[in-house]
């Protein structure tokens, strides 16, 4: 029953949220803030039953593992802080961010493929009894552009 139980468990897929925004360009030496979207890093649990004895198994999302696309990664331990005006447009993430060395343009449609790996430990108990279930994990991926800007002083 624990089995099926955890069968049920409908882990979220991770939704990838950047600042600057994913849908814009990012760019080279300026940080990147990196969160999973809240609704997507929440516990879950299932239940089943037979004859009058049930097993409850419940998820929690442990860390986030993202591949940056140009070979570097990132480990978050929780779901990463979203941006807001209160942060300077310079400042790095307090607990889940990367800053770019180089430009995407060489990569494959001029940009990074970055994927969010989350890890979830699975846990399970009834009729007496529990136990653990390692190695569940939901990923997500997308395309990032990073370009450089340089400026032209002229007195």
């Amino acid at each position: 029953m624990a089995q099926e139980a955890v069968e049920r468990l409908r882990l979220p897929r991770p939704v990838i949220r950047t600042s600057p925004d994913e849908d814009f360009t990012q760019v080279v030496h300026v940080p990147t803030w990196m969160w999973v979207q809240a609704s997507s890093w929440e516990s879950v649990s299932e239940t089943a039953s037979v004859d009058g004895v049930t097993v409850t198994a419940t998820a929690r999302p442990r860390k986030a593992v993202w591949s940056m696309g140009d070979g570097a990664s990132v480990v978050c331990h929780g779901p990463g802080t979203p941006y807001s005006a209160r942060f300077g447009a310079e400042s790095s993430s307090p607990d889940c961010g990367y800053t770019y060395r180089r430009a995407s343009l060489s990569q494959p449609g001029g940009e990074y493929r970055v994927r969010v790996r989350v890890t979830w430990d699975v846990s399970w108990h009834g009729a007496g009894e529990s136990g653990v279930v390692p190695g569940m994990s939901m990923t997500a991926e997308r395309s990032l552009p990073v370009d450089e800007v340089q400026a032209v002083v002229t007195a």
